[in-house]
């Protein structure tokens, strides 16, 4: 998996928007069912020109989706509007559809990934208790949690625990949503002569997450993957890592907390 992402969450051009961004050497687009745009997605791959192998596909499926049977017919109408035969990641989108249907949900993910249908399982917006379940039902732990994360929002203890057991964490809402005027982000930038969303695409990379920019700015999707000719010092690093407000700082819907 590559380890930058790019989102197509609220992207109304999302076709153009995926074409630049693999023009422009991304290899990792994140869609989901919600979104509505896995046709474009797929519409987008395709035009590229580039073998499906070399790009890695993530989608999701939203609670009101959830359950084993609902959630086997999801991946094929998936498939069908992405045009493959296979997605490489299928995450369950958020916990809000409570224990039996959560497990219900990944089981059928675990049998599409034995049917070929798709490579990997993940989940998205787990808290620890979410994925506690997982273990005690006896079911081999996810891949991937993907989280709102960044400088303002840490989820310490939810990324300690994904550590601890092997499941790589992808952070979405990394660069604030564009919301970077944070007086530390700001001064950073002007140290390392950077964008502010350079600044924290770097924190997050360097931290061994797996960011998921999103814009539908040709430049701005440019100017995000440039990220690769410097590095944040470490007393920099640190710097970031006191914004940290918990989920104060969260400006998304992160229901890591959900029953």
């Amino acid at each position: 998996m590559p380890m930058l992402g790019f989102g197509v969450y609220q992207n109304y051009t999302t076709k153009d928007s995926v074409l630049e961004a693999l023009r422009v050497g991304y290899r990792h687009i994140d869609s989901a069912q919600a979104y509505r745009n896995e046709a474009h997605v797929g519409d987008a791959i395709r035009e590229s020109g580039l073998p499906r192998q070399s790009v890695f596909l993530t989608t999701k499926c939203i609670n009101k989706t959830h359950g084993y049977e609902s959630t086997l017919s999801g991946v094929d109408a998936s498939l069908e509007r992405f045009g493959t035969d296979y997605i490489d990641l299928f995450l369950i989108h958020d916990p809000m559809s409570g224990q039996e249907r959560r497990l219900q949900t990944y089981r059928a993910l675990l049998e599409s990934r034995r049917a070929g249908k798709i490579r990997s399982v993940g989940v998205s917006n787990y808290g620890i208790k979410h994925l506690e379940e997982i273990k005690q039902a006896g079911l081999e732990m996810p891949s991937v949690n993907q989280i709102e994360l960044h400088p303002l929002c840490q989820q310490t203890p939810i990324v300690s625990y994904c550590r601890e057991n092997g499941i790589v964490v992808q952070a979405y809402c990394p660069i604030l949503r564009g919301k970077m005027d944070h007086p530390i982000v700001r001064e950073l930038s002007e140290k390392y002569r950077r964008d502010p969303a350079h600044v924290l695409l770097r924190w997050s990379l360097q931290k061994g997450y797996v960011p998921l920019p999103k814009s539908a700015t040709p430049a701005r999707i440019r100017s995000n993957a440039q990220l690769y000719d410097f590095e944040l010092h470490e007393s920099d690093m640190a710097q970031l890592d006191t914004l940290n407000e918990g989920k104060a700082g969260a400006i998304s819907w992160n229901p890591v907390d959900w029953d």
